[in-house]
């Protein structure tokens, strides 16, 4: 906790287009413990809410030595995506075991049988994106994904000269898949050079380095470990001034029909 003589001063914003949760807010009383889960705490970034979130639930989990689960997704059809930023996990997904160092990831689909331990000797963190699975009929569910951003190639986005990357850890193209969750980054001087506007809502935590981003109307500052949320059809640009990468995990919604009505 800051000191009681520190003014209060910060960037934390939140309107009806955007929210900005920076890194200085995320104290140690405003964590939360979750069921059936041993020796953990989370800071919860997103979840559903009338105004805010709709489409996902976003956390950063802390998993202290000894601690874990065996029953960790609450809900039959809520599947996840970890990565890892911190420490070492155990993660069982069917029955088979991984070891997950920081640049790990894992999609669990919806039913999956899947436990996490922390087996080592420093406390580990990591992101856990949850969302209601949407069943298409005629469409097979997902598998299990278990890699690391180490063994994938980034892909350059068009026109940017190798300068804007893309991490992607499922085929986009794969209709199975109702979200990714992607790693994005910026070279020193690379921006994102129109105002985005679509469908998908986001949310894009800063891993790495800084920047300016426009939400709405808005030039917002950002920087390593602040969360950005952005509604449906929110305009969005980036400017990444340096002086190192710009670095953030990217959820969105993707590859189902928009339903009808409200």
């Amino acid at each position: 906790m800051p000191p009681q003589t520190q003014l209060l001063t910060g960037r934390a914003v939140f309107k009806d287009a955007y929210a900005v949760i920076p890194q200085g807010v995320m104290r140690d009383i405003v964590t939360s413990r979750l069921p059936l889960w041993e020796q953990t705490r989370a800071w919860v970034l997103a979840r559903p809410l009338s105004g805010f979130a709709e489409t996902f639930v976003q956390m950063i989990v802390e998993v202290a030595p000894g601690g874990g689960s065996e029953t960790p997704e609450p809900e039959k059809d809520g599947e996840g995506i970890l990565f890892i930023a911190g420490g070492e996990i155990r993660l069982s997904v069917q029955g088979a075991m991984h070891t997950l160092s920081p640049g790990g990831y894992a999609y669990l689909p919806a039913g999956c049988k899947w436990a996490i331990r922390n087996d080592a000797d420093e406390t580990a963190t990591f992101h856990w994106i949850r969302k209601r699975y949407q069943v298409v009929e005629g469409i097979d569910l997902p598998e299990p994904v278990v890699t690391r951003e180490q063994d994938i190639i980034p892909e350059s986005m068009p026109g940017s000269d190798g300068k804007w990357l893309t991490t992607r850890f499922v085929d986009p193209a794969d209709m199975r898949h109702d979200m990714h969750v992607n790693l994005v980054t910026f070279e020193p001087g690379a921006v994102i050079p129109f105002s985005e506007t679509h469908v998908m809502e986001h949310g894009l935590y800063v891993l790495e380095g800084k920047a300016v981003y426009r939400l709405n109307e808005d030039w917002v500052e950002v920087e390593a470990g602040d969360f950005m949320w952005l509604r449906a059809f929110c305009p969005q640009a980036c400017y990444a001034g340096g002086p190192g990468k710009f670095r953030y995990l990217l959820y969105k919604d993707a590859n189902r029909h928009m339903p009808l009505g409200i």
